[in-house]
C-alpha cells in the first residue's frame, strides 16, 4: 500500500499548546460539574486519600475516574474537531 495514501487517511493532530491544555482542563471541569449533579449515589466506593475542594465533596475513586474519563473524551473530540477545522 502507498505510504502517502495512509498518511492522507490518518489526518493530522494538533501539537500540544497552551490552548490545547486549557480546552482539556475546561472539558474535565465541565464533566466533573455534570457528574456532581448526575451521579445519584456518590461516595459509595473507596474515598479519595486527600482533602478535596467543595466541587469534589462526596466523590470517591469511581466518581473521579468516571468524570475524568468523560472529560478526556469530550476534550479529545473538541481538540480534534477544532484542529481539523484549523481553528486551533
Amino acid at each position: 500500500m502507498n505510504a502517502g495514501l495512509i498518511t492522507a487517511a490518518t489526518g493530522l493532530t494538533s501539537p500540544w499548546s497552551l490552548n490545547v491544555a486549557i480546552i482539556m482542563i475546561v472539558c474535565n471541569l465541565f464533566a466533573v460539574a455534570i457528574g456532581r449533579f448526575a451521579i445519584q449515589k456518590r461516595g459509595v466506593g473507596p474515598a479519595l486519600p486527600v482533602n478535596v475542594p467543595g466541587l469534589f465533596e462526596g466523590f470517591g475513586w469511581a466518581e473521579l475516574l468516571a468524570t475524568a474519563s468523560l472529560g478526556h473524551i469530550l476534550g479529545a473530540g473538541i481538540i480534534l474537531g477544532l484542529g481539523g477545522t484549523g481553528a486551533l
